[in-house]
């Protein structure tokens, strides 16, 4: 059931007629309570869509009732024009479910620069709230879908309360999260600014550890909706962590189904001074061309991981690097290890471990290979 496993909450995925290949389009999340209290985090781009500016504003006072989502078109550089359309399509929540349209998160996702269609939308708002289930999850699931293969969502079950998720994104992965929407319902009870602090630090090292293709979307948005249905006030450490499962989850199905991809690639840095300085390495490697083209050929180039690495400003000596690919390695100490044949590279999975031997922090940032498809997938794309 997704979002609709954790008690008060209904939703609904409809084909509202924005995609004109008819396949859904338009999601309905709405929390019947009997909390309300909700935290989002945002993509860091400059470069906003209308339905972030609009939800900015909407989770200010930590309150959202429902949260509509559609695919097949970003709103995204439309002007004027583009915002009336957010602002008309939370007015249709609101007239639909009787609620304030300042308290309907709005998300739109697909091709920038494209107006979307107010009547439709506001039309699909109708036919999505009649169509509200506490099974109505998986549709929502598949209604945010734009170049996915297929819906992401996940459960977790703690005692007498639980989490439900779905997601979406396929390309333009990058920090500041991806080009992902996601929600993610609780029925614990927790106040706003407990849900914003454990969302903040369960993105920190999940969402904002996947960096597919170093390209940071201007409509990502990742939304904690909590009904407090449980009755349960869980400790905050508890909570995080099944958040942090949560978000865990999702972003390796992410980056599962990233366009493309034939390898999911794992980038772990030991022995950093920092963890900043771990991140900051590992994302270096995970953005290095070179170092994806050669892992979709399966050749363990590790001189293109020293490479990478030598362009960051983390502490360490070049010449003091350890580097291992799945399970052998290849480098220690700046200089050839075993021998490049015994690694073995045909698996979707490679796990890369770059031991920086100057201290104890560590982190890892998952990313993926550069392959044919994923060139000829963006070439191509519209919505």
């Amino acid at each position: 059931m997704t979002v609709t496993a954790p008690l008060g909450f209904e939703a609904s995925g409809i084909a509202a007629g924005i995609k004109t290949s008819g396949a859904p389009d338009l999601a309905l999340i709405v929390n019947r309570g009997p909390s309300q209290q909700a935290a989002v985090v945002f993509t860091s781009n400059r470069a906003k869509a209308n339905p972030i500016l609009w939800s900015q504003q909407v989770i200010v006072d930590g309150v959202a009732s429902a949260i509509v989502l559609n695919s097949g078109g970003a709103n995204c550089f439309t002007g004027p024009q583009g915002f009336q359309v957010t602002h008309r399509t939370a007015e249709a929540v609101a007239e639909a479910l009787d609620v304030s349209a300042g308290d309907v998160l709005v998300c739109s996702t697909g091709l920038i620069g494209d107006q979307l269609d107010g009547e439709l939308l506001a039309a699909g708002v109708m036919t999505a709230a009649s169509a509200l289930s506490v099974d109505g999850g998986a549709d929502a699931a598949r209604a945010i879908m734009t170049t996915d293969s297929h819906p992401k969502a996940t459960v977790v079950q703690r005692d007498g309360w639980s989490l439900g998720g779905i997601a979406k994104g396929a390309g333009m992965l990058a920090p500041g999260l991806a080009t992902m929407l996601v929600v993610i319902t609780t029925d614990a009870d927790l106040t706003a600014s407990a849900l914003d602090a454990s969302l903040r630090s369960a993105t920190r090292v999940t969402f904002d550890r996947l960096d597919s293709d170093g390209c940071m979307s201007t409509n990502d948005q990742v939304s904690l909706l909590a009904s407090g249905a449980s009755g349960i006030t869980p400790d905050v450490e508890e909570f995080t962590a099944a958040l942090t499962e949560v978000c865990r989850d999702l972003a390796l199905q992410l980056q599962s189904d990233a366009e493309g991809a034939s390898h999911d690639i794992a980038i772990e840095v030991v022995g950093a001074v920092s963890e900043l300085d771990a991140v900051e390495v590992g994302r270096s490697v995970a953005r290095n061309n070179l170092f994806k083209a050669a892992i979709f050929g399966n050749d363990p180039n590790w001189g293109r991981v020293l490479a990478a690495i030598g362009t960051t400003s983390a502490t360490f000596d070049p010449y003091n690097v350890d580097v291992s690919m799945n399970g052998v390695r290849v480098c220690s100490e700046g200089r050839p290890d075993r021998s490049r044949d015994e690694v073995d590279l045909e698996p979707r999975a490679v796990h890369v471990l770059v031991d920086l031997q100057v201290g104890e922090a560590q982190a890892t940032i998952w990313t993926n290979d550069l392959t044919h498809d994923y060139v000829h997938e963006n070439s191509a794309y519209a919505s």
